[in-house]
């Protein structure tokens, strides 16, 4: 028995060391130069379970950031540019850098007027006017000398600021020593799950990038925050220049030249499709009239008995009860019509978000090809700030209610799209097999099964979409859109804090109400 157990300890010990073995090698594989010492700070840091690192890489001390970029490491590499600039820019300044710049130009400015003072006062026509100029010139006087003390003693500060910048420089090559073997045996370990994907060695590639990078940001850094009267080209871009020789002498600006380029290509194309946007105005007109003689041209009391009754079908009394205080809240602070007119704007943007987005949705779904060319537009939707495609809208489709439908639509769409897609392709292959199968169509496939299991992610996208759209009624008060919208914006014209803040209220109460009765409604779908 003591035999077998002698035989088992001295096995397992074996595999412990093919094991290391095995290891040593991996680890010498992915450091390649300097492998063996490597091998050894890797194993250091395993067995160190404290919080005292027990490795020092010299050379990631001496070198810096240049032996982070050798192996990879650029987020070390970054960071640590920064750091050592910071301190270069503080030996700089305790070096060369004039520290009391500022205060002599200042005492320069105020000896130009003493001596202005001066000679007024020995122009002056009687003592008294010209004791008062002298007396000026008097208290100037102190002043410059008040700047010229300063500008002293901040020059004085000049060795305790090199000396910070030395500490600093020393500090962050300390940390850098001790971090570097950290952060590369993290290197290693993310390299030994993806070989491919992690770099791997000292690449004179990367050293090389590395020096460039420094050799780049690092002295413009130092010049410009250690140097008085640094170059004007490092403080401002040369656009005047640029522009006179991109255009010649005499050809403005490029800025110029571009936004009158651009503005004539607009006008053209809104004067030659001029049918086509008017015949796409009238189809949102269409969709407007029709829900604002709903909510609007109906009695009141029929409207809020309505919109009650659907919020208790939809998610029950406590929604409802909200329902009810919200309409009677703008009811009696007379804002009635005009949250019925933002009901009207914000569904008619919703009614058309739902027709197109959906169908795009299904689409995108079904075609990768065409998602991953519509994707840029869709970022481009969601990321475009609303006042810059407001300008376009304005040009080919005027002010007022439908065109802010159309910029509503532009910002409120990229979510139903988005989520109706995801909806689509999450759907599981083993369950439309099943339904082919059994003999289904494609539009049978589509219409009991695919739509039905994506309602979930469908139903996400129309939430979504319903509260940018609702956030959009501010902004498209600028184009001359109606409801609660054109209150705010007057509110914040004329600085009106109370009305302000009421109509505020009152379409932060409309976004909870729309949100409550579809996140109910489908709550309800969802446990039927």
């Amino acid at each position: 028995m003591s035999d077998a157990t002698t035989d088992m300890k001295v096995t397992a010990a074996s595999d412990v060391e093919v094991d290391r073995d095995a290891l040593d090698r991996s680890i010498k594989e992915f450091a390649g130069p300097n492998g063996d010492y490597y091998v050894n700070a890797f194993h250091t840091i395993h067995d160190n379970t404290g919080f005292v690192p027990r490795t020092f890489n010299l050379a990631a001390a001496l070198l810096g950031p240049l032996w982070a970029s050798s192996r990879a490491l650029w987020g070390m590499f970054w960071t640590f540019l920064i750091l050592e600039i910071i301190a270069w820019v503080q030996i700089g300044r305790g070096l060369w850098g004039n520290l009391g710049a500022d205060f002599i130009a200042r005492a320069d400015q105020q000896r130009e007027r003493m001596q202005e003072r001066l000679d007024q006062a020995a122009a002056a026509a009687d003592d008294e006017t010209r004791q008062r100029f002298e007396q000026l010139a008097e208290n100037m006087q102190r002043a410059i000398d008040q700047n010229l003390e300063r500008a002293e003693a901040a020059q004085a500060e000049g060795l305790g600021i090199l000396l910070i910048g030395l500490v600093l420089l020393v500090g962050f090559k300390l940390v850098q020593g001790v971090y570097a073997n950290i952060a590369y045996e993290k290197q290693y370990s993310r390299w030994r799950i993806d070989p491919t994907g992690t770099e791997s060695g000292r690449s004179t590639t990367n050293l090389l990038l590395g020096v460039v990078l420094t050799a780049l940001i690092a002295p413009l850094i130092v010049y410009k925050f250690t140097v008085s009267n640094s170059l004007a080209l490092l403080n401002e871009f040369p656009e005047r220049e640029v522009s006179t020789l991109v255009l010649g002498d005499g050809g403005g600006t490029l800025f110029g030249a571009v936004a009158s380029w651009m503005e004539a290509r607009i006008d053209a194309a809104a004067t030659a499709g001029g049918d086509v946007f008017d015949g796409i105005v009238l189809g949102v007109r269409t969709v407007l009239d029709g829900l604002t003689l709903a909510l609007n041209g109906s009695p009141w009391p029929v409207v809020m008995l309505v919109i009650a009754v659907t919020a208790y079908r939809a998610a029950g009394p406590r929604v409802a009860i909200f329902t009810v205080a919200a309409m009677a809240y703008t009811a009696l602070l007379g804002y009635w019509a005009l949250a019925m007119e933002t009901v009207a704007l914000v569904g008619a943007a919703v009614i058309l978000c739902v027709l197109i987005g959906i169908p795009l949705g299904i689409w995108f779904g079904k075609s990768t090809r065409a998602y991953k060319m519509a994707e840029p537009v869709l970022d481009l939707m969601q990321t475009l700030p609303a006042f810059v495609y407001l300008i376009p809208i304005i040009a080919f489709f005027g002010t007022g209610n439908p065109p802010g439908i159309l910029a509503t639509i532009i910002f409120g769409m990229p979510p139903v799209i988005r989520l109706t897609a995801l909806g689509m392709r999450g759907v599981p292959e083993s369950i439309k097999e099943a339904a082919v199968a059994f003999g289904a169509s494609k539009w049978q496939l589509l219409k009991d099964v695919e739509i039905p299991l994506a309602l979930p992610s469908i139903m996400a996208g129309v939430n979504q979409t319903i509260l940018m759209c609702l956030s959009m009624v501010v902004i498209i008060s600028l184009i001359g859109g109606g409801g609660l919208g054109q209150e705010i914006l007057e509110a914040l014209q004329f600085a009106a804090k109370g009305p302000g803040l009421l109509g505020g209220f009152a379409i932060l109460f409309l976004a909870m109400v729309m949100d409550r009765i579809v996140q109910g409604a489908f709550k309800r779908a969802d446990q039927k």
